[in-house]
Protein backbone atom coordinates (compact mmCIF):
# COMPACT_ATOMS: atom_id res chain seq x y z
CA UNK A 1 0.00 0.00 0.00
CA UNK A 2 1.38 3.26 -1.11
CA UNK A 3 2.23 5.92 1.88
CA UNK A 4 -0.56 7.86 3.01
CA UNK A 5 -0.62 11.72 1.82
CA UNK A 6 -2.12 13.64 4.12
CA UNK A 7 -4.74 16.63 3.05
CA UNK A 8 -6.60 17.14 5.71
CA UNK A 9 -5.17 19.95 7.72
CA UNK A 10 -7.83 21.42 8.49
CA UNK A 11 -8.80 19.07 10.58
CA UNK A 12 -5.38 18.87 12.24
CA UNK A 13 -1.79 19.49 11.35
CA UNK A 14 1.26 17.22 11.90
CA UNK A 15 3.24 18.82 14.86
CA UNK A 16 6.68 20.21 13.76
CA UNK A 17 9.61 18.67 14.55
CA UNK A 18 11.23 22.26 15.59
CA UNK A 19 8.00 22.26 18.16
CA UNK A 20 8.55 18.71 19.62
CA UNK A 21 12.14 18.74 19.75
CA UNK A 22 11.37 22.41 22.32
CA UNK A 23 9.23 20.66 24.23
CA UNK A 24 11.09 17.47 25.17
CA UNK A 25 12.73 18.33 28.12
CA UNK A 26 9.42 19.66 30.44
CA UNK A 27 8.37 15.98 30.11
CA UNK A 28 11.62 14.91 31.85
CA UNK A 29 13.92 17.95 33.07
CA UNK A 30 12.02 20.63 33.42
CA UNK A 31 9.32 18.91 34.89
CA UNK A 32 8.00 21.85 37.67
CA UNK A 33 4.99 23.39 38.86
CA UNK A 34 4.96 26.69 37.20
CA UNK A 35 2.87 27.99 40.38
CA UNK A 36 5.66 26.54 42.75
CA UNK A 37 8.29 29.09 44.14
CA UNK A 38 11.23 27.08 44.13
CA UNK A 39 13.38 27.23 41.00
CA UNK A 40 12.13 24.11 39.09
CA UNK A 41 8.87 25.73 39.39
CA UNK A 42 10.25 29.30 38.09
CA UNK A 43 12.17 27.81 35.32
CA UNK A 44 8.49 26.22 34.30
CA UNK A 45 6.77 29.66 34.93
CA UNK A 46 9.90 31.53 32.72
CA UNK A 47 9.13 28.68 30.01
CA UNK A 48 5.40 29.55 30.14
CA UNK A 49 6.01 33.59 30.22
CA UNK A 50 8.48 33.27 26.59
CA UNK A 51 5.16 31.35 25.16
CA UNK A 52 2.65 34.22 26.17
CA UNK A 53 5.33 36.46 24.34
CA UNK A 54 5.54 34.11 21.56
CA UNK A 55 1.41 33.69 21.10
CA UNK A 56 0.66 37.38 21.78
CA UNK A 57 3.53 38.21 19.08
CA UNK A 58 1.74 36.28 16.26
CA UNK A 59 -1.45 37.64 16.43
CA UNK A 60 -0.57 41.39 17.73
CA UNK A 61 -1.46 41.09 21.05
CA UNK A 62 0.22 41.58 24.68
CA UNK A 63 1.53 38.81 26.70
CA UNK A 64 -0.57 39.63 29.88
CA UNK A 65 -3.68 39.23 27.19
CA UNK A 66 -3.07 35.26 26.70
CA UNK A 67 -5.34 33.08 28.61
CA UNK A 68 -4.16 29.27 28.04
CA UNK A 69 -6.65 26.55 27.94
CA UNK A 70 -7.34 23.08 26.08
CA UNK A 71 -7.92 24.65 22.68
CA UNK A 72 -10.17 26.31 20.77
CA UNK A 73 -13.30 25.18 21.62
CA UNK A 74 -12.85 25.80 25.31
CA UNK A 75 -11.47 29.33 24.56
CA UNK A 76 -15.02 29.77 22.53
CA UNK A 77 -17.09 28.65 25.70
CA UNK A 78 -15.08 30.63 27.28
CA UNK A 79 -15.40 33.81 25.57
CA UNK A 80 -19.62 33.23 24.92
CA UNK A 81 -20.49 31.45 28.00
CA UNK A 82 -18.10 33.39 30.22
CA UNK A 83 -18.29 36.85 29.16
CA UNK A 84 -22.03 36.74 29.01
CA UNK A 85 -22.75 35.06 32.20
CA UNK A 86 -20.76 37.88 33.82
CA UNK A 87 -22.69 40.52 32.08
CA UNK A 88 -25.92 39.46 33.33
CA UNK A 89 -25.64 40.86 36.46
CA UNK A 90 -25.00 44.72 35.33
CA UNK A 91 -25.33 44.92 31.86
CA UNK A 92 -29.11 44.42 30.31
CA UNK A 93 -28.23 43.23 27.12
CA UNK A 94 -28.91 40.44 25.51
CA UNK A 95 -28.16 39.77 21.93
CA UNK A 96 -25.19 37.62 20.73
CA UNK A 97 -24.46 37.42 17.01
CA UNK A 98 -23.15 34.74 15.36
CA UNK A 99 -22.56 33.88 11.18
CA UNK A 100 -24.69 30.79 9.77
CA UNK A 101 -21.46 29.03 9.53
CA UNK A 102 -19.60 28.99 12.35
CA UNK A 103 -18.06 26.28 14.28
CA UNK A 104 -20.13 24.08 16.55
CA UNK A 105 -17.97 25.36 19.42
CA UNK A 106 -19.44 28.52 18.43
CA UNK A 107 -23.14 27.67 18.05
CA UNK A 108 -23.74 25.34 20.75
CA UNK A 109 -22.56 27.67 23.25
CA UNK A 110 -25.07 29.99 21.72
CA UNK A 111 -27.70 27.50 22.19
CA UNK A 112 -27.26 27.34 25.41
CA UNK A 113 -27.14 30.89 25.95
CA UNK A 114 -30.40 30.81 24.35
CA UNK A 115 -31.67 28.43 27.11
CA UNK A 116 -30.21 31.00 29.68
CA UNK A 117 -32.37 33.75 28.51
CA UNK A 118 -30.57 35.24 25.76
CA UNK A 119 -31.37 35.77 22.08
CA UNK A 120 -28.91 34.97 19.03
CA UNK A 121 -29.26 36.33 15.79
CA UNK A 122 -27.42 34.34 13.35
CA UNK A 123 -26.12 36.22 10.29
CA UNK A 124 -26.84 34.71 6.74
CA UNK A 125 -24.03 34.31 4.12
CA UNK A 126 -23.84 35.06 0.17
CA UNK A 127 -23.07 32.12 -1.73
CA UNK A 128 -19.38 32.99 -1.52
CA UNK A 129 -19.50 32.04 2.63
CA UNK A 130 -18.81 35.63 3.21
CA UNK A 131 -21.24 37.45 6.23
CA UNK A 132 -23.68 39.81 5.00
CA UNK A 133 -22.39 43.57 6.01
CA UNK A 134 -25.90 44.36 5.72
CA UNK A 135 -27.77 42.00 8.06
CA UNK A 136 -25.11 43.03 10.32
CA UNK A 137 -26.18 46.33 10.18
CA UNK A 138 -29.27 45.65 10.98
CA UNK A 139 -29.09 42.90 13.34
CA UNK A 140 -26.28 44.74 15.85
CA UNK A 141 -27.79 47.35 17.92
CA UNK A 142 -27.89 48.86 21.31
CA UNK A 143 -29.52 45.92 22.73
CA UNK A 144 -26.34 43.47 21.35
CA UNK A 145 -23.63 42.55 24.24
CA UNK A 146 -21.23 40.14 21.91
CA UNK A 147 -20.46 39.40 17.95
CA UNK A 148 -18.57 36.00 17.47
CA UNK A 149 -17.53 35.83 14.09
CA UNK A 150 -14.85 33.50 12.95
CA UNK A 151 -12.04 34.91 11.01
CA UNK A 152 -11.81 31.90 8.31
CA UNK A 153 -14.11 29.29 7.40
CA UNK A 154 -12.95 25.60 7.70
CA UNK A 155 -14.73 23.84 4.97
CA UNK A 156 -14.45 26.45 1.95
CA UNK A 157 -11.89 28.82 3.21
CA UNK A 158 -13.39 32.10 3.40
CA UNK A 159 -11.87 34.82 4.89
CA UNK A 160 -14.65 36.98 6.99
CA UNK A 161 -14.19 41.18 6.92
CA UNK A 162 -13.48 40.98 10.84
CA UNK A 163 -12.41 44.80 10.98
CA UNK A 164 -15.65 45.92 9.72
CA UNK A 165 -17.41 43.21 11.48
CA UNK A 166 -15.66 44.90 14.99
CA UNK A 167 -16.82 48.60 14.17
CA UNK A 168 -20.58 48.01 13.87
CA UNK A 169 -20.07 45.88 17.28
CA UNK A 170 -18.08 48.65 18.73
CA UNK A 171 -20.22 51.36 17.53
CA UNK A 172 -23.12 49.80 18.98
CA UNK A 173 -21.39 49.40 22.06
CA UNK A 174 -20.84 45.42 21.73
CA UNK A 175 -17.67 43.31 22.46
CA UNK A 176 -15.88 41.59 19.19
CA UNK A 177 -14.92 38.00 19.33
CA UNK A 178 -13.43 35.73 16.38
CA UNK A 179 -12.63 32.14 16.67
CA UNK A 180 -9.42 32.55 14.50
CA UNK A 181 -8.24 28.99 15.03
CA UNK A 182 -8.36 28.17 11.04
CA UNK A 183 -6.84 31.63 10.63
CA UNK A 184 -3.75 31.67 13.03
CA UNK A 185 -0.46 30.78 11.34
CA UNK A 186 -2.16 30.37 8.12
CA UNK A 187 -2.69 34.29 6.90
CA UNK A 188 -1.88 37.23 8.89
CA UNK A 189 -3.68 38.02 12.10
CA UNK A 190 -3.73 41.41 14.09
CA UNK A 191 -6.10 41.79 16.88
CA UNK A 192 -4.92 45.33 16.61
CA UNK A 193 -5.77 46.04 13.38
CA UNK A 194 -8.80 43.89 13.40
CA UNK A 195 -9.82 45.57 16.11
CA UNK A 196 -11.25 42.26 18.51
CA UNK A 197 -11.66 42.39 22.06
CA UNK A 198 -11.11 38.30 22.46
CA UNK A 199 -9.44 35.60 19.86
CA UNK A 200 -9.58 32.37 19.75
CA UNK A 201 -6.92 29.85 18.63
CA UNK A 202 -5.91 26.14 18.91
CA UNK A 203 -2.01 24.40 18.51
CA UNK A 204 -2.94 21.84 16.41
CA UNK A 205 -3.74 23.98 13.89
CA UNK A 206 -0.67 25.29 13.10
CA UNK A 207 1.63 22.17 13.49
CA UNK A 208 1.70 22.60 17.62
CA UNK A 209 0.62 19.84 19.96
CA UNK A 210 -3.29 18.74 20.24
CA UNK A 211 -4.87 19.69 23.52
CA UNK A 212 -3.61 23.37 23.98
CA UNK A 213 -4.84 26.70 22.90
CA UNK A 214 -5.86 29.94 24.01
CA UNK A 215 -8.48 32.66 24.55
CA UNK A 216 -7.04 36.04 24.20
CA UNK A 217 -9.03 38.67 25.74
CA UNK A 218 -7.83 42.86 25.10
CA UNK A 219 -7.71 45.00 27.95
CA UNK A 220 -8.62 41.74 30.46
CA UNK A 221 -8.62 43.85 34.04
CA UNK A 222 -11.95 45.80 32.05
CA UNK A 223 -13.33 42.05 30.59
CA UNK A 224 -14.97 40.35 32.90
CA UNK A 225 -15.24 36.72 32.22
CA UNK A 226 -17.24 33.74 34.17
CA UNK A 227 -14.80 30.75 34.48
CA UNK A 228 -16.43 27.90 33.28
CA UNK A 229 -14.61 25.53 36.26
CA UNK A 230 -13.33 26.26 39.22
CA UNK A 231 -10.06 25.68 41.45
CA UNK A 232 -6.45 27.44 42.43
CA UNK A 233 -7.41 30.65 40.26
CA UNK A 234 -4.34 30.17 37.62
CA UNK A 235 -5.13 32.30 34.17
CA UNK A 236 -6.73 35.81 36.05
CA UNK A 237 -9.20 32.89 37.84
CA UNK A 238 -11.07 32.32 34.56
CA UNK A 239 -8.91 28.97 33.84
CA UNK A 240 -7.52 27.42 36.94
CA UNK A 241 -5.69 24.17 37.10
CA UNK A 242 -2.12 23.48 37.02
CA UNK A 243 -0.89 24.74 33.76
CA UNK A 244 0.24 22.64 30.97
CA UNK A 245 3.53 23.08 30.71
CA UNK A 246 4.56 21.27 27.70
CA UNK A 247 1.99 21.73 25.58
CA UNK A 248 2.06 25.61 26.20
CA UNK A 249 6.08 25.67 25.52
CA UNK A 250 4.84 23.67 22.02
CA UNK A 251 2.06 25.77 21.49
CA UNK A 252 4.83 28.97 21.89
CA UNK A 253 7.21 27.54 19.76
CA UNK A 254 4.30 26.54 17.12
CA UNK A 255 3.45 30.36 16.91
CA UNK A 256 6.96 31.47 16.85
CA UNK A 257 7.61 29.25 13.63
CA UNK A 258 4.57 30.30 12.03
CA UNK A 259 5.45 33.42 12.66
CA UNK A 260 9.09 32.77 10.67
CA UNK A 261 7.37 30.91 7.58
CA UNK A 262 4.06 32.18 6.94
CA UNK A 263 4.92 34.66 3.92
CA UNK A 264 6.61 32.09 2.12
CA UNK A 265 4.70 29.26 3.22
CA UNK A 266 0.86 30.72 2.51
CA UNK A 267 2.64 31.43 -0.88
CA UNK A 268 3.94 28.03 -1.50
CA UNK A 269 0.74 26.30 -0.76
CA UNK A 270 -1.43 28.81 -2.55
CA UNK A 271 0.52 28.13 -5.71
CA UNK A 272 0.38 24.58 -4.80
CA UNK A 273 -3.77 24.58 -4.42
CA UNK A 274 -4.07 26.74 -7.25
CA UNK A 275 -2.71 24.21 -9.93
CA UNK A 276 -4.50 21.56 -8.85
CA UNK A 277 -7.65 22.76 -8.70
CA UNK A 278 -7.03 24.31 -12.31
CA UNK A 279 -5.86 20.60 -12.85
CA UNK A 280 -8.85 19.14 -11.47
CA UNK A 281 -11.75 21.89 -12.98
CA UNK A 282 -10.12 20.89 -16.49
CA UNK A 283 -9.99 17.02 -16.11
CA UNK A 284 -13.52 16.88 -14.17
CA UNK A 285 -16.57 17.86 -16.15
CA UNK A 286 -19.33 19.95 -14.53
CA UNK A 287 -17.03 20.30 -10.87
CA UNK A 288 -16.86 23.73 -9.69
CA UNK A 289 -15.26 25.56 -6.76
CA UNK A 290 -16.68 26.70 -3.03
CA UNK A 291 -16.00 29.36 -1.17
CA UNK A 292 -14.79 33.20 -1.80
CA UNK A 293 -11.94 31.97 -4.30
CA UNK A 294 -10.17 36.06 -4.47
CA UNK A 295 -10.21 35.71 -0.26
CA UNK A 296 -9.81 33.04 1.10
CA UNK A 297 -7.15 30.42 3.09
CA UNK A 298 -4.08 29.73 1.02
CA UNK A 299 -4.73 25.74 1.69
CA UNK A 300 -7.84 25.27 1.53
CA UNK A 301 -9.89 23.86 -1.41
CA UNK A 302 -13.63 22.89 -1.14
CA UNK A 303 -14.88 20.97 -4.89
CA UNK A 304 -18.23 19.48 -5.94
CA UNK A 305 -18.19 16.61 -8.09
CA UNK A 306 -22.27 16.40 -9.42
CA UNK A 307 -23.48 13.22 -9.44
CA UNK A 308 -21.34 11.61 -6.94
CA UNK A 309 -21.23 10.60 -3.40
CA UNK A 310 -18.04 12.15 -1.67
CA UNK A 311 -17.99 9.42 0.95
CA UNK A 312 -18.05 6.63 -1.81
CA UNK A 313 -15.25 8.72 -3.71
CA UNK A 314 -13.01 8.78 -0.28
CA UNK A 315 -13.71 5.21 0.07
CA UNK A 316 -11.56 4.10 -3.03
CA UNK A 317 -8.80 6.76 -1.85
CA UNK A 318 -7.13 4.63 1.09
CA UNK A 319 -3.98 6.40 0.79
CA UNK A 320 -5.43 9.99 0.43
CA UNK A 321 -6.58 11.95 3.52
CA UNK A 322 -9.16 14.13 2.66
CA UNK A 323 -12.53 15.30 3.83
CA UNK A 324 -15.94 15.53 2.97
CA UNK A 325 -18.63 18.15 2.79
CA UNK A 326 -20.88 15.08 5.33
CA UNK A 327 -20.84 15.05 9.09
CA UNK A 328 -22.35 11.84 10.86
CA UNK A 329 -24.73 13.25 13.59
CA UNK A 330 -26.67 10.67 15.69
CA UNK A 331 -25.74 8.05 13.67
CA UNK A 332 -27.15 9.69 9.86
CA UNK A 333 -24.94 11.06 7.21
CA UNK A 334 -26.07 14.38 6.73
CA UNK A 335 -24.76 17.15 4.24
CA UNK A 336 -22.58 20.22 5.64
CA UNK A 337 -24.93 22.40 7.41
CA UNK A 338 -21.98 25.33 5.91
CA UNK A 339 -22.65 23.47 2.24
CA UNK A 340 -26.17 24.15 2.75
CA UNK A 341 -26.01 27.77 3.79
CA UNK A 342 -24.18 28.77 0.78
CA UNK A 343 -26.85 27.30 -1.18
CA UNK A 344 -25.82 24.27 -2.67
CA UNK A 345 -28.13 21.30 -2.90
CA UNK A 346 -28.01 18.18 -0.29
CA UNK A 347 -26.91 16.12 -3.40
CA UNK A 348 -24.33 18.72 -4.05
CA UNK A 349 -23.23 18.95 -0.38
CA UNK A 350 -22.69 15.25 -0.77
CA UNK A 351 -20.86 15.81 -3.60
CA UNK A 352 -17.82 17.67 -2.12
CA UNK A 353 -14.65 17.19 -1.49
CA UNK A 354 -11.88 19.42 0.85
CA UNK A 355 -8.64 19.46 0.18
CA UNK A 356 -6.50 21.18 2.76
CA UNK A 357 -2.56 21.76 1.84
CA UNK A 358 0.21 21.66 4.49
CA UNK A 359 3.65 22.72 5.54
CA UNK A 360 4.90 19.32 4.81
CA UNK A 361 3.36 18.38 1.40
CA UNK A 362 5.55 18.38 -1.60
CA UNK A 363 4.80 19.32 -5.30
CA UNK A 364 5.31 15.95 -6.09
CA UNK A 365 2.51 14.50 -3.62
CA UNK A 366 -0.08 17.17 -4.34
CA UNK A 367 0.31 16.27 -8.22
CA UNK A 368 0.17 12.39 -7.54
CA UNK A 369 -3.40 12.90 -5.04
CA UNK A 370 -4.39 15.02 -8.16
CA UNK A 371 -4.21 12.18 -10.54
CA UNK A 372 -5.00 9.75 -7.91
CA UNK A 373 -8.45 11.71 -7.49
CA UNK A 374 -9.29 12.36 -11.06
CA UNK A 375 -8.80 8.52 -12.17
CA UNK A 376 -11.44 7.83 -8.98
CA UNK A 377 -13.48 10.29 -10.39
CA UNK A 378 -14.09 8.94 -13.49
CA UNK A 379 -14.17 5.32 -12.64
CA UNK A 380 -16.49 6.13 -9.98
CA UNK A 381 -19.43 7.96 -12.52
CA UNK A 382 -18.95 5.16 -15.02
CA UNK A 383 -19.60 2.91 -12.41
CA UNK A 384 -22.40 5.00 -11.89
CA UNK A 385 -23.90 5.54 -15.17
CA UNK A 386 -23.22 1.61 -15.86
CA UNK A 387 -25.69 0.90 -13.03
CA UNK A 388 -28.08 3.37 -14.43
CA UNK A 389 -28.53 2.21 -17.74
CA UNK A 390 -28.62 -1.64 -16.17
CA UNK A 391 -31.34 -1.09 -14.04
Amino acid sequence: MSPLIYLDHHATTPCDPVVVETMLPYFTAQFGNPSSAHFAGSRAADAVQLAREQVAALVGAQPGEVIFTSGATEANNLALLGYARAAQATNPRRRIIISAIEHKAITNPAKQLVREGFEVIVLPVDAQGTVSMAAAAEAINANTLLVSIHAANGEVGTIQPIAALAQLAHAAGALMHTDAAQAVGKIPVDMLAWGVDMLSLSGHKLYGPQGIGALIVRHPRRTQLEPLGYGGGQERNWRSGTLNVPGIVGLGAACSRCAQVLPEESTRLATLRDAFEMDVLKAVPNAYRNGNTQNRLPHNASLTFPGIEADALLARLPTLALSTGSACDAGTIEPSPILLALGLSRDNARATVRVGMGRFNTAEEVIEARVTLEVQIVKLRRLLADSFYKS
